[in-house]
């Protein structure tokens, strides 16, 4: 893999993964498009463990609040936040266990199911900013959506363990989701976003002891793997925080019509290409 080929897939990481037009989806996508190969996890390993380090900077003031509040003897805000992330986990972290291979299956399907999934994460999209518009014209003013509880972390967390298919976007699906639940905006953002970090990294280390990461057989340089990091963190941290604010304005329409028109293409080249 050349150095622009990492950084083109590190933007391609970085980008999708914060933006609900789905990472894995572009992955298998620009892949194909420009026949790159991998090798081995080494790449996957570095560009994730980057785009987690975005958000951990793009969060660091809320992420050392809960740290600090989980550290005291006292049930608290912070703590109760916590344990509901911990809920959210439990859906994917069921799927990680006892449904990896078939998982892993679906990702070497090509992008037949990639084009189907990012039709479905359309269709998620445009429900989810309909009823919030719906919602808002009915309440007139009244105070926006409610926090995330128990059982809304769970039901997200059911989505985000089903955004595991190529093509149907984690953020898109959980962000969704929350919206519909009637959680606030500003609410689903911020939770969608730091209940994930514990997976990701939870993931990336299942791949180290499991997976064959060795750059020496990965035919990776070290130059590569640096440039798609350094890719991957720049394009993650602008695009998280971009995906904050258009979830605060109710933007998500103009995703839900990009990632019709990739699906629609990716089908028909699946087909009849």
């Amino acid at each position: 893999m050349s150095v622009w080929e990492a950084i083109l897939l590190g933007l391609v990481q970085g980008l999708t993964e914060f933006l609900p037009v789905s990472s894995s989806g572009h992955l298998t996508i620009f892949k194909e498009l420009f026949s790159i190969e991998t090798g081995n996890l080494s790449f996957e390993i570095v560009v994730h463990a980057a785009t987690v380090l975005s958000t951990i900077v793009a969060f660091r003031k809320e992420i050392a609040r809960l740290l600090a509040g989980l550290f005291t003897l006292k049930m608290n805000p912070e703590k109760d936040y916590i344990f509901k992330i911990c809920v959210s986990m439990i859906p994917v972290v069921i799927v990680g266990l006892f449904f990896k291979e078939q998982v892993d299956r679906i990702f070497g399907s090509g992008i037949l199911i990639v084009g189907f999934m990012l039709l479905l994460t359309a269709i998620l999209l445009t429900i989810s900013e309909t009823i919030t518009k719906i919602r808002e014209q009915k309440k007139r003013g009244a105070a926006e959506g409610r926090p995330v509880g128990y059982k809304e972390a769970f039901i997200i967390g059911v989505a985000q363990a089903f955004a595991v298919m190529p093509g149907l976007s984690r953020s898109g699906s959980t962000i969704s989701t929350g919206l519909m639940l009637g959680v606030s905006k500003n609410e689903i953002a911020k939770f969608s976003f730091l209940m994930v970090l514990v997976p990701i990294l939870g993931e990336t280390f299942l791949s180290m002891v499991e997976g064959d990461f060795s750059m020496a057989e990965s035919g990776i340089g070290t130059l590569s793997l640096l440039s798609g990091a350094v890719a991957a963190f720049l394009s993650g941290l602008f695009a998280c925080t971009l995906m904050i604010n258009l979830v605060k304005r109710a933007r998500l329409h103009y995703f839900a019509v990009y990632c019709a028109i990739v699906g629609t293409i990716c089908i028909a080249e699946s087909l009849w290409g």
